[in-house]
C-alpha cells in the first residue's frame, strides 16, 4: 500500500512543490495539505495519514503545537511527524523530538532526500541518519545546556548490550547498521531495541536520542 502522506506548510508553492515531488512516486500518496498548525491537526485526524510533513513555523498554531497535539491523540496505527524548518539550528529541535517527532528536515534538502526521509520515518524508524539531524541534536543540546547528570537511574535497567545498541541507536545508525557494527542479525537488533524501549518507557528511536542526550550517555560533538 501507498505511504500516506499530509503536508502542513503556509506557503502554497512549498506545498504544491513538495506535493508534486512525493506524488510523483510510486509508492507515495498525498493525501491533502495544511496551510496552519490548526488544520493540520484537523486533517491529520481526518485523514488518519501516515506523515504528516510538518514545517515548525505556521500561524494560528505553530508546527511545535500542532505536532503536540497530533502525537499526543495516540493514533493507531501512529501518524508519524516530520518537522521542515529553513534554519540550520531552529529552537524547535530539542522539544519536537522529545514529544515523539520522528526528525527534522531542511526545506532545500535534495528531493531525493525528501522522499526518501518520508520513506524512513513511514516505517517507523527516526530520521536521524543524516549528518544534518545529527548536528541539530547536539547543537541544540549544546546551547541549551542540557544538565547532564550520572544515566539516567532507568539506564541501569539495561544489559551491556542494550546499552550499547542505545549508543548506537542516539548516534543515529538504523537496525542495518548497528547489526553490521555488533555482528549480529537484524532480528537480534530490533528485539534489543524493542527491549531498550519498554525498559525505559520510550515510543522511538527520537525519544531515545534525547535521553541519550540528557543522561551523558552520548555526549555532542
Amino acid at each position: 500500500m501507498a505511504i500516506t502522506v499530509l503536508i502542513a506548510d503556509d506557503q502554497a508553492m512549498v506545498r504544491q512543490g513538495f506535493g508534486a515531488l512525493l506524488a510523483a512516486q510510486p509508492d507515495i500518496s498525498v493525501v491533502g495539505d495544511a496551510a496552519d498548525g490548526r488544520i493540520a491537526v484537523t486533517e491529520a485526524k481526518r485523514l488518519r495519514p501516515d506523515v504528516v510533513l510538518m514545517d515548525v513555523r505556521m500561524p494560528q498554531m505553530n508546527g511545535l503545537e500542532a505536532a503536540r497535539a497530533i502525537l499526543a491523540a495516540g493514533f493507531d496505527p501512529p501518524v508519524r511527524v516530520l518537522m521542515l524548518t529553513t534554519f540550520d539550528i531552529d529552537d524547535y529541535v530539542y522539544e519536537a523530538l522529545s514529544l515523539g517527532a520522528s526528525g527534522f528536515l531542511l526545506k532545500d534538502a535534495p528531493a531525493e532526500e525528501l522522499v526518501r526521509a518520508v520513506r524512513v520515518v513511514a516505517d517507523g524508524e527516526a530520521l536521524l541518519a543524516p549528518t544534518i539531524t545529527r548536528r541539530l541534536i547536539a547543537d541544540v543540546t549544546r546551547r541549551r545546556s542540557v544538565a547532564r547528570t550520572p544515566a539516567a537511574p532507568a539506564l541501569n535497567t539495561l544489559t551491556p548490550r542494550e546499552r550499547e545498541v542505545l549508543e548506537l541507536v542516539a548516534k543515529g545508525l538504523s537496525n542495518t547498521e548497528i547489526a553490521a557494527a555488533l555482528f549480529v542479525a537484524e532480528q537480534t537488533v530490533k528485539t534489543h531495541v524493542s527491549k531498550v524501549f519498554s525498559k525505559l518507557g520510550l515510543r522511538d528511536r527520537a525519544q531515545a536520542v534525547v535521553l541519550a542526550y540528557e543522561s551523558g550517555l552520548v555526549v555532542p560533538g
